[in-house]
C-alpha cells in the first residue's frame, strides 16, 4: 500500500490486481473497516490502510468505502493495488519432504517439523509447506482453497506458526474444504497442543478466555485486550502434564483458533512457552540468576532452539465417510531432550537438599 498519493486517484482510473480478499465472518462484530483489516494485515499501518481506502484501493461488495465504514457479516473485502501481487501462478512445487501420516482422496494428515514455513508470504516465497504440497500433487490447481483465503493457501484449513511442530489436515478438493471448513468455523475440530512453559501455573487446569487482537505497536505480534471491539474472543484449556517448579509440561486445548493463541494466553498467565523469543520466554523467568543456573538454562536453549510448542493431536469427522478421525504424534526430540534435561536438574536440586 503506497502513501505518496494523497489525492484521490480511485482504482477506477488505472489498472489494478487484486492483493487480498477477506470474507468477513457470519459472527463478526461491527467495527470499522480500518481496524478490521489493521487486524489482518501484518506490517502495514492503520495509516496505510486508511490510505488505500481513501484511495479507492478496498472495495466492500464490490463498491467503494470511507475508513469509517463498518463491516458487516459476510461482507467481501477486496484490497486492489497497482503493483502486481504474487499470484498463486508464481508459486511453484518444490521437492520438499513431507511427513505424511494419513491420506485417501480428500484429506491428508502432515506432520509439521518446527522451522517450516506453512505457506508463501512476504519474505518466504519459496521453501514452504504449500509449495512442497504443490510438488507432490503435481498439479497445483488439485488442491481447494478455501473461501476468504488468498490463493497462496492451496489445501489450507488451518495453520500453526513456522517454529511450531506438529500435525496439520489438508483439503484435497472443495468438498472437504467445505466440510472441514465448517468445523473448524463451528468448533467442532478436536486440536491438542502440548507446550513446555515457565514456571508452574496455581491450578492444575484452567481455562483462559481473553480476547486476541494484533499488537498496537508491533505488528508482527498478538496481544490480548480486554474489549472485544480491539480484539477476537479466544479460548485455551490448559491441564499441568508435568510440573518440574522451574518450568510445566501442559497440554492445552483449543476452543478458538487465533494467531499465536497459546503462546499470547500462557503469557498473559505469566507463564510463557520456554525459548518463546517473541512473547518473552527466551530469558529466565524462574528461577535465581546465578551463573551456573543461566547456563544450565541456556544450554537448554540451544537443545530446544524454538518456542516449546508441538500439535500434538487431531480429531475430527472425515469429509465424506462421516466417521471420527483421531491421529496423535509423539513429541519432537528437541522437547524430550529438554524435558530430560529439565527432569535430570529437578532431581539433581532435590538431592542437594536430602
Amino acid at each position: 500500500m503506497n502513501e505518496e498519493n494523497n489525492e484521490h486517484e480511485g482504482s477506477e482510473n488505472k489498472e489494478v490486481h487484486e492483493h487480498y480478499r477477506f470474507l468477513v465472518d457470519p459472527n463478526q462484530t461491527s467495527i470499522r473497516i480500518d481496524k478490521y483489516l489493521f487486524d489482518k494485515l501484518e506490517k502495514i499501518s492503520r495509516n496505510r490502510i486508511q490510505s488505500a481506502v481513501k484511495n479507492g484501493y478496498v472495495l466492500v461488495n464490490d463498491k467503494e468505502i470511507k475508513s469509517n465504514y463498518k463491516i458487516r457479516p459476510r461482507d467481501v473485502i477486496v484490497i486492489n493495488l497497482p503493483e502486481e501481487p504474487r499470484e498463486r501462478t508464481q508459486i511453484t512445487g518444490e521437492d520438499i519432504p513431507l511427513d505424511i501420516r494419513y491420506e485417501d482422496d480428500d484429506i491428508m494428515i502432515v506432520h509439521k517439523p518446527a522451522g517450516l514455513v506453512v505457506h508463501p508470504g512476504v519474505g518466504n516465497w519459496s521453501g514452504t509447506l504449500v509449495n512442497g504440497l504443490i510438488h507432490y500433487m503435481e498439479n497445483k490447481d488439485d488442491l481447494p482453497v478455501m473461501e476468504g483465503n488468498t490463493p497462496d493457501r492451496p489445501g489450507l484449513v488451518h495453520r500453526i506458526d513456522k517454529n511450531t511442530s506438529g500435525l496439520l489436515v489438508i483439503a484435497k478438493n472443495e468438498h472437504a474444504m467445505t466440510h472441514l471448513s465448517k468445523q473448524f468455523h463451528d468448533h467442532t475440530i478436536d486440536r491438542t497442543y502440548y507446550a513446555i512453559i515457565w514456571g508452574q501455573p496455581d491450578e492444575d487446569t484452567g481455562t483462559i478466555d481473553e480476547y486476541i487482537g494484533r499488537h498496537p505497536r508491533d505488528r508482527v505480534k498478538m496481544s490480548v485486550f480486554r474489549d472485544r471491539d480491539e480484539g477476537r474472543h479466544a479460548v485455551t484449556h490448559y491441564e499441568v502434564v508435568e510440573p518440574m517448579y522451574y518450568v510445566s509440561l501442559i497440554k492445552c486445548k483449543l476452543e478458538t483458533g487465533r494467531t499465536h493463541q497459546i503462546r499470547v494466553h500462557m503469557a498473559h498467565l505469566n507463564h510463557p512457552i520456554f525459548n518463546d523469543s517473541m512473547y518473552g520466554g527466551d530469558s529466565v523467568r524462574k528461577g535465581t540468576v546465578f551463573s551456573k543456573y543461566k547456563v544450565f538454562v541456556e544450554n537448554t536453549f540451544t537443545l530446544l532452539p524454538r518456542q516449546a510448542l508441538h500439535a500434538k493431536s487431531l480429531g475430527f469427522i472425515h469429509p465424506t465417510s462421516g466417521e471420527r478421525m483421531e491421529f496423535d504424534s509423539e513429541l519432537p526430540e528437541d522437547m524430550v531432550a529438554a524435558l530430560d534435561k529439565w527432569r535430570h536438574y529437578v532431581t539433581h536440586q532435590k538431592s542437594r537438599t536430602l
